[in-house]
């Protein structure tokens, strides 16, 4: 956990890093990139929350997901990040990064035909007190 992570930077940088992600699927295979304007916080623990948003690149027909996730997978094998592969529940390859230090993640993956998803969740923050962890952040 950082002192003076505020939600906003942490918001601020989970978005930047799904841009980052998205950025690595080549031009010529994206339609569109799709990054949510809000996200929402979760517990880390009894008094830490951490904001969790999502990116979807649509991608142009008749390009296959897996293979441009296996690259953003490979792309991170020497970083900051920690790599954990599965097959969903309906069998699309997922990658998850996972800093080593905090809460901050994000996980990869097909999300239905012609579309990666990239969600993120940050570093773990203290919420001002008083302020309410619920709804759209």
């Amino acid at each position: 956990m950082e002192n003076e992570l505020t939600w906003q930077k942490a918001k601020a940088r989970a978005q930047a890093m799904e841009m980052e992600i998205a950025k690595l699927i080549p031009e010529d295979k994206v339609v569109k990139i799709d990054q949510g304007k809000t996200g929402t916080l979760f517990s880390c623990s009894e008094t830490l929350h951490n904001w969790n948003g999502a990116t979807t690149v649509s991608l142009s027909k008749g390009t296959e997901p897996e293979s441009l996730v296996k690259a953003i997978e490979a792309h991170y094998q020497d970083s900051r990040f920690t790599i954990e592969t599965d097959v969903d529940i309906v069998g699309d390859y997922r990658v998850q990064l996972r800093s080593p230090d905090t809460a901050e993640n994000y996980i990869i993956v097909k999300d239905g035909q012609g579309t990666i998803s990239i969600d993120s969740g940050s570093a773990c923050f203290t919420l001002p007190e008083g302020e309410y962890p619920g709804g759209d952040f």
